[in-house]
């Protein structure tokens, strides 16, 4: 006799022990729930999620700015976590969170972040501001014990990082050593890009934050004090290479009127979706306005590679909280009230 329908298996998601996860569940609101754990699945690993950064892109979903992440949802592509099954358990990783199809042509020619059947931890795929997290094999980045955990959780940013300054050598006419740059934002890109320009030996390194929380961490930790928009301004013409690491009208504007001649402009930042360029300007001073988005997991490696050396500093900019504080930091990080440039949750904590 067939079991009566109260009595049917299960299904495994059902199964699986609760596991606390930050949920976005509208515009402004963050909740922590328990859900059910992910179950262990073919060409996949679950993780532990050991640390996860809160990244500018998920203040814009926060926020409501981005159509792309719709709630509710985990949030989150920013971690490191230790692998829970097979041969691999036990070990750390961070992982590329860009899930490429690995057939289409960007990804033949090994630039997988163009992908064009891509999808995202933390966009269109479950994120990592939880207690486990199902990764795709393929994502997977080992990361050294030599690294803390808050450190590797910056392997993604740092990425980001790597990937637009290769770019802006590659279209620069002259080496670091004789470059003046200009950083735009000191947010965790903005401050990344300074740390790894100071590590490269630039000639000469200004920064613009409005923010004076950030100014004062930016000075900390690189001993270089923020100029703003207007001072930079003042230098109209004056840089081979600017980095806007912030993506608003105000920074482009800046950006095209700051750049020399002959000069790069790598934008990073995608904090507006679109406005007004100065393409005269482009064109007379000839500036090559690079595009740089993401990185591929030739550029993650890299960057775990130069956190290990080193090459950011010691990061103790970073400030790190519990996942129970999750809700909290958001609201502090629109608020404003934040100095650190990057919070990183604990979900173990």
């Amino acid at each position: 006799m067939p079991p009566e329908p109260h009595d049917k298996p299960l299904p495994d998601s059902l199964k699986r022990p609760p596991m606390q996860a930050l949920i976005y569940t509208a515009p402004n609101h963050m909740e922590l729930h328990d859900v059910p754990a992910p179950s262990p699945a073919a060409g996949s690993q679950r993780l532990r999620v050991d640390a996860v950064g809160i990244c500018g892109s998920d203040l814009h979903a926060f926020k409501g700015h981005d159509p792309r992440r719709v709630p509710p949802m985990v949030l989150g592509h920013e971690f490191v976590g230790t692998a829970l099954d097979g041969a691999r358990a036990g070990q750390r990783f961070t992982a590329n969170p860009i899930v490429a199809c690995g057939h289409c042509r960007f990804c033949q020619q090994g630039r997988s972040n163009l992908c064009s059947h891509r999808s995202m931890i933390g966009m269109n795929l479950q994120g990592a501001f939880a207690q486990e997290l199902l990764v795709p094999e393929q994502c997977l980045v080992a990361v050294p014990p030599t690294l803390t955990d808050a450190a590797a959780a910056l392997a993604e940013p740092a990425a980001t990082v790597v990937h637009a300054l290769a770019l802006a050598a590659r279209a620069s006419v002259q080496p670091l050593p004789t470059t003046r740059a200009l950083v735009l934002g000191a947010g965790a890109i903005g401050l990344l890009a300074v740390l790894l320009l100071q590590s490269r030996g630039v000639a000469a390194l200004h920064v613009v934050e409005t923010n004076p929380h950030r100014a004062a961490a930016l000075g900390r930790a690189t001993g270089i004090q923020a100029i703003s928009g207007d001072d930079a301004l003042a230098q109209a013409g004056g840089f081979d290479l600017v980095f806007d690491a912030v993506g608003v009208a105000a920074t482009r504007d800046i950006a095209i009127a700051a750049a020399a001649p002959g000069s790069v402009v790598a934008h990073v930042g995608l904090g507006d979706w679109a406005s007004p360029l100065d393409w005269r300007a482009l064109t007379l001073r000839e500036i090559t306005l690079v595009g740089c988005y993401t990185y591929t997991t030739g550029d993650l490696q890299a960057a775990v590679a130069a956190l290990a050396q080193g090459s950011f500093g010691d990061l103790a900019w970073v400030e790190e909280r519990a996942l129970s504080q999750g809700p909290a930091a958001f609201d502090d990080l629109v608020a404003g009230r934040v100095a650190a440039a990057k919070i990183v949750l604990r979900p173990g904590a």
